[in-house]
């Protein structure tokens, strides 16, 4: 049975596109018995479990009806999809994991990752990160009502796409001792994960040991994903 891996969907409504890819994707590669990681950024923002847009109620349904089918998939937060709790996943079936999770495949250890911890050099969002991972700022932005967290998160949006086009670029990408450490605390093989839209195979080599940093990329244009498999683990895309 194969493995699939995928982030950084940025599902919303203003992308029908997008979720019409995903729909494709797993109907046309994804079969009974499976596996489906999805590593953060499913979607480009979520503001609760009682989220009740109709598009959203449309992916609930579709994940739902994939674990029926016999799809085991895992949920893994991102920095957009935090607040995703367990009641999404009691009415769509995903399996939520931690970050990070360390999986096994054809012998080779997979530390699996959003990839967004490993940003070190943005001291910016590192702070803003503790701040919205913690459990009484999540809880009081869940005690308000939807329509005021649908503000909030635009506000966040506009905030982070304003951050960001004022940063360096090496800033917003993985700080390489952070990942050398991820590797050697998990004693990995291959680190996979998001968050920096930037996909690319890394070679590295980490206390004398040959590894692997594999890089999910972006849903736009280009659907990105890694197969893990008979040939290996490998990163693949396809036109959306």
């Amino acid at each position: 049975m194969a493995i699939y891996f995928i982030s950084d969907l940025h599902l919303q409504p203003a992308r029908e596109d997008l979720a019409s890819a995903l729909r494709n994707f797993v109907d046309d590669k994804i079969k009974s018995g499976d596996t489906l990681y999805i590593l953060g950024d499913f979607f480009d923002a979520w503001i609760g479990d009682d989220e009740d847009g109709s598009f959203y109620q449309e992916i609930r349904i579709c994940l739902k009806t994939w674990v029926d089918r016999g799809i085991t998939i895992y949920f893994m937060h991102g920095n957009r999809d935090f607040l995703i709790g367990e009641r999404f996943a009691s009415e769509t079936g995903v399996q939520l994991i931690s970050d990070p999770t360390l999986i096994e495949h054809s012998g080779k250890k997979i530390l699996l990752m959003h990839g967004d911890s490993l940003c070190t050099q943005d001291t910016e969002y590192m702070a803003f990160r503790q701040q919205v991972r913690s459990e009484p700022w999540q809880q009081q932005v869940l005690s308000l009502p939807l329509d005021q967290r649908r503000i909030m998160a635009a506000d966040l949006r506009k905030k982070s796409q304003s951050m960001n086009s004022n940063k360096a670029e090496d800033i917003m990408d993985v700080t390489p001792a952070e990942v050398e450490k991820a590797l050697a605390d998990s004693s990995a093989d291959i680190l996979l994960h998001g968050h920096t839209h930037r996909p690319a195979v890394h070679p590295l080599t980490t206390h004398s040991r040959s590894c692997e940093r594999i890089v999910l990329g972006d849903w736009d244009k280009i659907g990105w994903y890694v197969k893990a498999g008979k040939k290996g683990v490998r990163l693949r895309n396809f036109d959306i």
